[in-house]
């Protein structure tokens, strides 16, 4: 006997909703950044806490054209991607590194970085290392401090 297929078909409201709620997320970003700043900053520098793909793609370009004051690429994401590359902050900072100038001009690139909202988007998704080595413009000097 043949088992006869269920389809799924999503109702001209489940449709309407959904077309509403994605059209109307970068004003959901921009409200939650502006009247609660401190969930904002909670949000954003939380990598681990879900987030609804449409409000997390919102974020993230949010963060690819206006860093907000109380994020920091450098401490938020530069260890993550740094493990991705077999390196631990907590090493170089016994180590000493953490305080030479090379390490200083890393935090810098990062702080700096053209592509925050994709990194901040692939730390989150625990991103492989050869998207990472593509992303990160620190990714040279990364290998090399992990050759040592």
């Amino acid at each position: 006997m043949a088992t006869a297929k269920k389809t799924e078909t999503t109702s001209w409201w489940e449709r309407l909703t959904e077309r509403c709620y994605a059209t109307s997320t970068a004003t959901l970003a921009r409200n939650v950044k502006q009247q609660a700043g401190a969930s904002y900053d909670a949000l954003i520098n939380d990598l681990e806490r879900p987030l609804e793909p449409h409000f997390e793609r919102e974020l993230a370009r949010q963060l690819a054209t206006d860093q907000p004051a109380h994020f920091s690429p450098a401490s938020t994401l530069m260890p993550v991607m740094m493990q991705r590359f077999g390196l631990q902050v907590k090493s170089l900072e016994e180590s000493g590194l953490a305080n030479h100038a090379d390490y200083v001009a890393l935090r810098d690139t990062c702080n700096a970085c053209a592509v925050v909202g994709d990194c901040w988007k692939a730390m989150r998704a625990h991103a492989e290392l050869e998207e990472c080595r593509h992303l990160c413009p620190n990714a040279n000097a990364f290998d090399a401090l992990a050759a040592r």
